[in-house]
């Protein structure tokens, strides 16, 4: 069997070559596609092929995809937690030193020095204006301690700042990574409140946009720095100007430059640097591609952003994977529709995540009229036979 997979934006070669020649049709202009590789080409508007199954981010951020519509037409849609995380933690470090040191704007300065006699003298004479604070034993917190935020907080603690957290979504993995010495916070009020500068590491929900605002700000302490690689929207840019004008905001960093931020004192908008590095944008490629063909060839789910992830080595020779909705009696009609009809359930392997819920059945027996039955179940949005 051969797949289509067709590529939204360029995709790393390092993930592109793991796709077998012989049973991967890969280009930007397949037809009748299985699955979409895709970076941040917006995908609201786009009308999906009937013969879609995936579609696999190569990233962590997944607001240019519709998730819900996606889930409804029985699309996953996967992303890759953490493959970027390394070159977005060396860019959080390196954004730590330019909102204490102004380091950007000394480097405008001496660059204006040019042509002018005595750069020496003259560069001697004015550096005082560029004098800032060092980060050692000053306290940074941390919102959102998962693969990005958990290895930046041991950053900083390795570089000599104490360290606060607040995760209330923290996984048992990512608790487990962190260094003793990053303290817990209850609450986001408490970063607020005892933080010399604050860092944003946490996803683009209707809860958080616009978290950092006036009502927020104004329980910082005066002359925060404020550092936001995650997306743009989490900061309100008219709030964080009221701020940076009167002083209670040093300086706020952001990887999202927009018209009313550009040219402004206290801004450093770096142009959406956090992921670009050839080694990121590699791994995230690879882990995308891994996604995409153990979906497309075993029906495993994993780091699925609109369906459960459930994933299980085969045991038998048919392997029936089925989208539905999370309602009541579900397992149960698939057991009966499969007794009815003499096949013996070899593994079954059921998740839910809200209304949507993912089940993989195996079995040894012939399952050709099967499928169809279990198609046209109440519920179910698509099952097929891997």
């Amino acid at each position: 069997m051969s797949f289509n997979i067709k590529l939204i934006n360029k995709i790393e070669k390092g993930g592109l070559k793991l796709f077998e020649k012989n049973q991967y049709n890969v280009g930007e202009s397949v037809e009748n596609p299985d699955a979409y590789l895709v970076r941040s080409a917006p995908l609201h508007h786009t009308e999906f092929e009937p013969s879609l199954l995936a579609i696999a981010r190569a990233g962590a951020g997944v607001n240019n995809i519709p998730l819900e519509r996606c889930a409804e037409q029985g699309i996953v849609v996967f992303n890759t937690p953490g493959a970027n995380a390394n070159g977005v933690k060396e860019l959080a470090m390196a954004a730590l030193l330019l909102s204490s040191r102004k380091i950007s704007d000394g480097i405008e300065w001496a660059k204006s020095l040019k042509g002018q006699p005595d750069v020496e003298k003259l560069v001697e004479k004015g550096k005082s204006k560029f004098a800032g604070p060092e980060i050692k034993g000053k306290k940074l917190g941390v919102i959102g301690l998962g693969a990005i935020g958990g290895i930046v907080a041991n950053g900083a603690y390795n570089m000599g700042m104490d360290v606060i957290g607040c995760d209330p979504f923290i996984t048992v993995d990512a608790a487990w990574s962190l260094s003793r010495a990053v303290e817990r916070a209850e609450n986001y009020d408490e970063i607020y409140e005892k933080s010399d500068y604050i860092t944003l590491h946490i996803p683009s929900l209707p809860t958080t946009k616009g978290l950092i605002n006036k009502e927020t700000i104004a329980k910082m302490k005066d002359g925060v720095r404020i550092i936001n690689l995650s997306r743009g929207d989490i900061v309100n840019n008219n709030d964080i100007l009221e701020a940076l004008a009167s002083g209670k905001v040093a300086c706020y960093v952001t990887d999202f430059p927009c018209e009313e931020l550009l040219g402004v004192d206290g801004v450093i908008a770096i142009p959406h640097l956090g992921a670009s590095t050839p080694e990121a944008e590699d791994n995230c490629a690879v882990v995308a591609v891994h996604q995409v063909i153990d979906y497309l060839e075993n029906g495993n789910i994993t780091n699925s952003v609109n369906y459960p992830s459930v994933s299980q080595p085969r045991i038998a020779n048919h392997r029936i994977c089925i989208l539905h909705k999370n309602v009541p009696n579900m397992l149960a009609q698939f057991s009966a529709l499969l007794s009815a009809r003499n096949v013996n359930i070899e593994s079954l392997a059921n998740s839910s995540r809200k209304d949507y819920a993912y089940s993989i059945i195996e079995t040894n027996d012939d399952i050709n009229n099967v499928i169809a039955e279990i198609r046209a179940l109440k519920s179910v949005i698509r099952a097929f036979v891997k």
